[in-house]
């Protein structure tokens, strides 16, 4: 049996983060779904950067677009709306099967917007508007996304919160989820509003590695993942979600994140080895997705207790490394590095767009 196999059995969701046409029309995606277990898919700025200066898939949606005189985000929004549709409805019985808990498929709202809380709120209900049943729409966890959060939830848009860095600030994200269910509850709506909380990882590690002895590199991150995990736990034991549970609120699944290796000296499935967890989610790139399929190892799943997290913290404290301000600093650092990828990639849809003209 595939290592990939065995997460989805150990009742770990396996999600592709990346998205291209061509991978769409040439039978690469249908392949991932039926070789590695693949249940759903994340995208962001920088893979459709990637995906739109790769080759000419998009030209011609491209030209066509052009000569309605659409400017470059709005030009985006129908291209990556065009891609998330498709790969959507390739999930869509998996979407179904499931009771709508997994096949999902993620696009999200313009990274300029992480500190415009009514401004996201419209982007994310427009797009939704736009979109299939089955895509979710991002929207970061920073503390003006938290009110877009709570509002969109409570209009009844599924939300994958990204961005998220820390304990902290994914159980903000969660008690934002729970506000918009319990208005939602007071207003006699549905209470089943999808969403899952998307902790990124990989970026602690590379943040410290020139701050730390080689025993210790590759080991904070994992230690934000079973600290959030324990936390995760423990609010789904509370009196408050347990309320919410039995009122019908679907379950907020933990979602890591940015779990492609980043140190070439270090496992390429360090971080999918380490966060086996059943309801929960693991999105990876292409690369990362074909090295777990091929020598993966599924052993022990995440501790519900956060393990040796305190420990590692502690560790590296001593180092004089102030992990709450670090996990504000790398928040900010990838809201800004979104934001670039957005600029390029709008530039990148320009410059096309002019060449394609002449």
């Amino acid at each position: 049996m595939k290592p990939t196999q065995q997460l989805h059995d150990l009742g770990q969701s396996l999600w592709l983060d990346n998205i291209t046409r061509p991978m769409l029309d040439d039978g690469t995606e249908q392949r991932y779904i039926e070789q590695f277990s693949i249940t759903g898919q994340t995208s962001n700025p920088t893979i459709f950067d990637k995906a739109i200066s790769a080759g000419d898939a998009y030209d011609e949606q491209i030209a066509e677009l052009r000569e309605k005189g659409m400017e470059p985000e709005d030009l985006f929004f129908e291209l990556a709306l065009a891609d998330v549709t498709r790969a959507a409805r390739m999930f869509e019985q998996i979407h179904k099967e499931t009771d709508r808990m997994d096949g999902w498929v993620s696009l999200e709202v313009s990274p300029l917007l992480a500190y415009e809380t009514e401004a996201t709120i419209q982007q994310a209900a427009d797009l939704y508007g736009r979109a299939e049943k089955n895509n979710f729409i991002k929207i970061p966890g920073t503390p003006e996304g938290l009110p877009a959060i709570e509002e969109s939830i409570y209009a009844g848009v599924p939300i994958n919160v990204t961005l998220l860095l820390s304990t902290d600030q994914t159980m903000a994200a969660a008690d934002a989820y729970m506000r918009g269910i319990e208005r939602r509850i007071e207003a006699g709506l549905d209470p089943d509003v999808p969403s899952v909380l998307s902790l990124f990882i990989s970026r602690w590690d590379v943040a410290v590695q020139d701050q730390v002895p080689d025993e210790m590199k590759n080991t904070l991150g994992i230690a934000v993942g079973k600290a959030t995990y324990k936390a995760w736990r423990e609010m789904l034991e509370s009196d408050r979600w347990q309320g919410l549970a039995k009122q019908g609120a679907r379950l907020q699944r933990l979602l890591f994140a940015s779990t492609g290796t980043k140190d070439p000296e270090a496992s390429d499935t360090l971080y999918i080895e380490a966060f086996a967890a059943p309801d929960t989610i693991n999105t990876m790139p292409d690369k990362t997705l074909k090295a777990f399929a091929d020598h993966g190892r599924v052993d022990d799943p995440l501790p519900a207790d956060g393990g040796d997290a305190e420990e590692v913290f502690q560790a590296h404290r001593d180092q004089g490394i102030d992990t709450d301000d670090l996990a504000l600093r790398l928040q900010k650092e990838g809201a800004e590095a979104f934001s670039k990828s957005w600029t390029d990639l709008l530039e990148t849809i320009k410059s096309e767009s002019e060449r394609l003209a002449a």
